[in-house]
């Protein structure tokens, strides 16, 4: 059972099911954001500072959550240390399956059923747990940090408020913003990267047609 301990990740993975249960999770998106989720809460715990872009490691105290603790042991602890850049590419691979699994662990998430049979394996839902309703409460009071994360990955919140003449919505916090230019730069670039591959495969599938 959880402990009642809740992550940056894991409050916006919660949100993302809460506020739009219809909406199929893009893995790749949600990964880069949940890894940026991570460096934002290391941050705040004191297990790494920025110098620049770069990922310093400092003293690595236990972290309530597995994950956040598999995170602060992860870091590269070589100079010249890893940029936030490489970190989201390396860590949120497969980030967001990890954090499913968790909740789901922790009793989070329950598969919902009718008439004695279980839906497909696919399908889950948010069990009412305290983690949940301490997610919302931090969605609804429009913390910035959260809401800035769930901007990212296209959820806005009604009333949050952003700079008009910035893409990224800024929290006052010169590190942690710079994790959100991080997290919002790799998302333009896998949505790119998106693009490039469907205009490739368009392509491709047109040479075969003309055959």
């Amino acid at each position: 059972m959880t402990t009642g301990f809740t992550t940056t990740a894991q409050d916006l993975l919660i949100i993302a099911m809460d506020t739009e249960p219809g909406r199929s999770v893009e893995h790749g998106d949600f990964s880069l954001a949940l890894a940026g989720a991570e460096v934002i809460d290391l941050i705040g715990s004191g297990a790494v500072t920025l110098d620049g872009d770069r990922l310093v490691p400092g003293d690595r105290p236990a972290a309530a959550d597995a994950l956040l603790d598999q995170a602060a042991e992860s870091l590269v602890r070589e100079q010249p240390y890893e940029s936030v850049d490489d970190w989201l590419w390396r860590r949120g691979r497969g980030l967001s399956a990890a954090y499913l699994a968790a909740l789901e662990a922790d009793g989070l998430l329950s598969r919902p059923r009718r008439r004695g049979v279980t839906f497909r394996a696919g399908r889950v839902e948010l069990a009412d747990s305290p983690a949940r309703r301490d997610a919302v409460d931090r969605w609804t009071s429009a913390e910035p940090v959260l809401a800035a994360l769930a901007a990212a990955v296209r959820i806005q919140h009604d009333t949050a408020v952003t700079d008009s003449d910035a893409d990224v919505p800024s929290t006052g916090d010169d590190a942690v913003d710079t994790v959100l230019a991080a997290v919002y730069g790799a998302l333009t670039e896998l949505e790119a990267l998106r693009q490039r591959r469907a205009v490739e495969q368009a392509a491709f599938d047109n040479i075969w047609r003309g055959q």
